[in-house]
């Protein structure tokens, strides 16, 4: 039943915080769209005092000029965040937080164009990609490995964007998340859900000498190989009786027919030999 409870609450987290990220870049979006305000320039501006700001402001910072920047981060926000907590609920936070802040910072100091600036969540997203395709492997748990590959399936093309191929593309802000995002996952590779133990795993960890299975294995062999034979012997015991008890009826027949052969035989060949005849005197007349 709490584990019931417990998956439901994480899956409740997996959607709930999503949705309040994304509902802030939305109202961030719309105030800027309609009053006009430029927050681009709060984005991040390489190697300038003024866009370390934007290290902390970029990812909830998008283009005014149409909807296509936002709604191309939404999707891949809800539900790479949302894996991210609902599989790694203990480290979601940490592991934001340092892709958030570690991107920025690494776009701030590497990106060579120091006049433009950085805005969108896009470098988070490729942090989450990267975290997550690469953390799945390290924990070798099958769920985990599962999501990595959907990770890729779902959203490999997104590789492409840390290449500079596309005019007015963040390819830095993109090279810097996926490369954060796998240096998180090698750093929590030893934090995060554990895949369940085998009892083999257990007593090997209590000390306990684990079963020999390949000598077990043998013996049972063994014990039916014997089994086996035990059982054919009993069977050829079982024809030989058979065989044995229909002989036996057959020999009185052929005896009794033997017998009675010898019998006239012995009768007819004895017909004039060695018979005893009795003669019977006849009496006298008296005169």
């Amino acid at each position: 039943m709490k584990t019931i409870q417990t998956q439901k609450g994480r899956t409740l987290e997996a959607i709930i915080y999503p949705l309040l990220v994304l509902i802030i870049m939305w109202v961030v979006f719309l105030i800027d769209r309609y009053f006009h305000l430029d927050l681009y320039k709060y984005g991040v501006k390489p190697q300038t005092v003024e866009g370390i700001k934007g290290i902390f402001l970029m990812p909830f910072i998008h283009g005014q000029r149409d909807f296509s920047h936002i709604i191309n981060n939404s999707i891949p926000t809800f539900m790479l965040l949302g894996a991210l907590i609902y599989f790694y609920r203990e480290i979601a936070l940490y592991v934001v937080l340092f892709i958030w802040l570690g991107a920025g910072f690494l776009l701030w100091y590497l990106a060579v164009n120091t006049q433009s600036y950085h805005i969108g969540m896009s470098g988070v997203i490729y942090g989450l990609f990267g975290f997550l395709f690469i953390s799945g492997f390290f924990k070798k748990y099958l769920p985990l490995q599962a999501i990595s590959l959907a990770v890729a399936f779902v959203y490999g093309s997104m590789i492409w964007g840390i290449f500079p191929m596309e005019q007015g593309v963040s390819w830095e802000g993109h090279l810097s998340g996926f490369l954060v995002g796998a240096i998180v996952a090698v750093a929590f590779r030893k934090k995060g859900p554990v895949p369940p133990k085998y009892r083999y795993e257990i007593e090997k960890e209590m000390g306990i000498e684990p079963p020999d299975l390949e000598g077990e294995w043998k013996e049972r062999r063994r014990i039916w190989e014997e089994q086996q034979l035990q059982k054919q012997e009993e069977i050829q015991q079982r024809v030989e009786a058979l065989e044995a008890k229909k002989q036996l009826q057959e020999n009185p027949k052929n005896q009794s027919t033997e017998n009675s052969s010898t019998d006239s035989k012995n009768s007819s060949s004895t017909q004039g030999f060695g018979v005893n005849y009795h003669f019977i005197p006849k009496k006298k007349k008296e005169d």
